[in-house]
This record gives C-alpha cells, structure tokens and sequence, in this order.
C-alpha cells in the first residue's frame, strides 16, 4: 500500500507515468521535462494543474532531490516496471500506478487503463478491449483519410479551375487592353484627320467669301469714286462765268448709274458645322458601340443581292508582272513582265479594283489559289511606289487596311502595326464593308463561314478594294447572278 502511494506521489500529471528528468515549476508543482515543454507548446506556459504563468525568460530547473527519490525507486525489488515504461501502450506498457499490464481502455476519460483502474477509478466507465478499440479507432482514421483525399482531390480541381479562370482573365485584359488601345488609336487618328479636313473645309469658305466680299468691295469704292467725280464736275460747272461753256459742258455731264442693293455674302456656319457634327456622332458611336470582341467579330452577316458587289481589276494600275483575264476578273502574278511600267502602275506586286465606295453596305468575294495574298482597301493617296523593305504597303500606312494571308497565321495590318491571328484552311475569302458603322470584316468562307478579323475605322474618303499576291499566285474576284455592279470613281458613289 505505501509503495502505491509512493508511485502515485512520483506520478506526472500529464503523462500519468514516473517521472522522467522531473523539474519543478515556481508554484511548486512537478512534471517530467519533455511532458511540460511539450505541454507549453500546445497550450500555452503556464501550469497544467494551478495554471500559475510561468515568468518570462526563467529557466526550467531539474529537481535534484526527485530524481534521486526516483532512482530509488526504480533500483527497489518492488516492482519490475517493464522494459520500457513510455507513454504508449503497446504489449509491454504497464500501468504507472498499479504495475499490472493496460489491457483496456477507459473511453470516458480517454486513456488506456490495467484491470484494477477499472475496479477502482473507471468501474462506472465505458470501457473496451485495447485491440477491439484500435480496430474501431483505425476505422474511424481511415474512413477520415478518404475523406480528406476527396477533399484534396476537390480542392486541386478548384484550385486548377482558379489558375484557368485566372490565365484566361489575364489573356483577356491584354487583349481588351491591346484593342482599346488600338481603338483610340484610330479614334484619334480619325479625329486629327477630321480636325485638319474641317479646318481646311473653313479656310476654302472662307477665301470664296472673302473673295466675293472684295470683289462687292471694289464694285463699291468704284460707284463712290464716279460719285465723287460726278460732284466735283457739278461743283466746276456751279462756278463756270462763261454761259455758253456751262450750258455746253453741263449737257454732256452724265450722272453715274443706280448703285443698286449690296450682294449678300454667302456664310452659314451651320452649314460648315452641319457635316463636322455627323462625323463626330458618328465617332462617338464607333467609341460607344458594344458587343463587338476584337478578335471575333458579330456572327456573319446576311447578305442579301443588294449588298453582294461585283467587281473588276483596274488594268491601269496592275503591276507589269501581272496578268489580267477572263475580263479583269482574275489576275495572276507571273515571272516574265507584261510590259514597260506606266504611270499609274503599282511598282509593288499589287493591283487595285476599278470600283471604289464611299458611302453603303458592300461586300465581296475573292478566290486564293494558295496562301501569301493580302486583302485590303485603300484611300486614293495609296503610294503606287515602293516605300521601304516591305513588299506591300496595304496597310503599313494611315490610309489603307489589310488582311495578309500566310501559310501559318494571318496577319491584320493598319497604320504599320499588325495583329497576328490563327491561319485558315479555306481560300475562299469574303470582305464587309460598312460604310455606315465604320466596319470592314474579313470571312473564309470555305469549309465553313468563319469571321477573321474586324476593322472600325471612321472611313471619310472613297475606299478601293486592293490586292497584293505573292509570284505563281492567282486571285478571281467572284460574281454572283444578279449582284449590283458598282459603279467605277469617274461614275460616282453608291447611295
């Protein structure tokens, strides 16, 4: 009975074994070593029975007095401890207070107990055999492993789905990025060109007003003029002695004519700023205008007769290594030269068509022999002269937009900067031309309708389709039974 007694007073209270390197806390209680620092790092420093805070910066110190109680104890022939009196219970661990072998588990209080805690301490406790528990723990362990694998798996699809949402979210910024900015590039480029061609569409009134104001100007000072002759000459005659001069010189003397009304000067400033404010409408709405993706343009439009156009080369323009047939409707690039160049001529391998748009709805189509073409229309200042390395100049500059067609990609080209796209199988190629709307869309048309690329622009000059195409290559301008044939520049517009 004193030896239990001893064992209980040489008990830690958190590993309810002997104790193992015991130190003594300042409120007087003791713990093994490893048991309370361990304790601290779960819970906090302060004592598990008391819970006295620990100081700040105080050390732990080993309790020279208990350890030797203790080595006592465990050199006495009490009571052989086992071979290895740890913390677990495994088939040799024994019970700290009783010595006899933790064959069960007390539920209630949660820890492995020998057949004499259960009469004394855990005799109204759940209880259970020690391997019938593990099996029960080792299901539970298991059946929570699944659960957080199916977690994990969970949470790396989500996260997965989260780096997706997050790439696509990034790649689109920079493209709206890139498209805003080439948007209000164009938008400017329009504005300053609108601000130079208002200025100069003010200055021109201007002149033929002024001029017209001078010539009024003139008619006047030369009516004041003869007046003030006519007065003078009356006034001579007024003082003449002589009757037979006066009578004579009077006779002839002649008033001048009827001065008559004053022309009015033609200058409305309305009718100069009538024009300048559609265009700017119309610039607000290209600004304005929504659900249009810069790289896929709205779905196909409907094209009816009255919109399909048909089309022909320009012969005068052609390059000389250009061939013309079947009625200026196919071109093709050959090696040997047509003949001497001309004025009018592209020195580019370009040609351009005899038809031009200024204001509508029109579309076309045209058929590739190969890839290496480029599409495109331009304003009538278009260089017909080589302009730098570039084998092409549709689109390098302000006044003409392009669709180059390669082996491998396409490219959209305007004021010298492009925009590479996905390449196309088809060689049947449709163009949109909005007039309206400042649009001109690109289709392949072939093996199916698919839309490439879409300009907005605020178009204010005659537009004229134009065509680059590489050596050995063949371009046909396609017609369609009953489609309007546009009329050429030297006939005008279509309304």
């Amino acid at each position: 009975m004193a030896a239990q007694l001893l064992e209980e007073k040489l008990t830690c209270a958190i590993c309810l074994g002997l104790y193992q390197d015991p130190v003594t806390l300042p409120c007087g209680h003791n713990f093994c070593g490893a048991c309370i620092r361990d304790w601290w790092d779960r819970c906090g420093k302060a004592c598990p029975e008391c819970r006295e805070p620990f100081p700040d910066g105080a050390e732990l110190r080993r309790n020279v007095a208990l350890s030797g109680v203790l080595e006592v104890v465990h050199a006495g022939p009490a009571r052989d401890p086992g071979p290895d009196p740890g913390p677990g219970p495994g088939p040799a661990a024994r019970c700290p207070r009783h010595g006899r072998p933790m064959e069960l588990f007390c539920r209630t209080e949660g820890r492995c107990v020998c057949s004499v805690c259960t009469v004394h301490e855990c005799r109204l406790h759940e209880r259970a055999l020690l391997d019938a528990e593990r099996l029960k723990r080792e299901a539970q362990l298991r059946a929570s492993l699944e659960v957080t694998q199916q977690q994990a798996t969970q949470a790396e699809g989500q996260l997965l789905e989260l780096q997706k949402q997050r790439s696509q979210i990034q790649n689109s910024a920079c493209v709206l990025a890139s498209w805003v900015s080439g948007k209000f590039s164009s938008l400017l480029q329009a504005l300053e060109m609108q601000h130079t061609a208002a200025l100069r569409s003010i200055e021109v009134a201007k002149t033929r007003v002024l001029a017209q104001a001078q010539d009024e100007e003139q008619r006047l000072r030369g009516h004041l003029e003869a007046v003030a002759y006519h007065g003078c000459r009356i006034q001579e005659l007024l003082e003449q002695v002589d009757e037979q001069t006066f009578l004579q010189e009077s006779q002839l003397l002649q008033p001048p004519g009827p001065l008559g009304p004053l022309t009015p000067l033609q200058w409305d400033e309305d009718q100069q700023l009538g024009d300048l404010k559609q265009l700017l409408s119309r610039l607000c709405g290209l600004l304005l205008e929504e659900g249009v993706h810069p790289r896929a343009p709205a779905k196909p439009v409907d094209l009816g007769p009255m919109d399909y156009r048909n089309l022909t080369f320009d012969p005068i323009s052609a390059n000389r290594h250009f061939y013309l047939s079947h009625q200026d409707q196919q071109v093709k690039h050959c090696r040997q030269s047509q003949g001497p160049g001309r004025p009018g001529r592209f020195e580019l391998w370009q040609v351009q068509c005899t038809q031009s748009f200024q204001a509508g709805h029109h579309y076309w189509e045209v058929r590739a022999s190969d890839h290496s073409v480029t599409l495109g229309v331009s304003y009538p200042q278009l260089s017909r002269c080589r302009v730098g390395p570039h084998t092409d100049n549709i689109g390098r500059g302000p006044c003409s937009w392009g669709l180059c067609v390669q082996g491998d990609s396409l490219q959209a080209w305007h004021n010298g900067q492009a925009q590479r796209l996905p390449g196309v199988s088809g060689r049947l190629l449709g163009m949109d031309l909005d007039l309206a709307s400042g649009c001109l869309t690109f289709y392949s048309l072939e093996p199916q309708t698919q839309p490439l690329y879409t300009f907005h622009a605020l178009f204010n000059q005659p537009l004229t389709p134009v065509f680059w195409l590489l050596e050995g290559r063949t371009l046909t301008l396609c017609h369609q039974p009953g489609a309007v044939f546009p009329p050429g520049p030297q006939e005008g517009v279509l309304s």
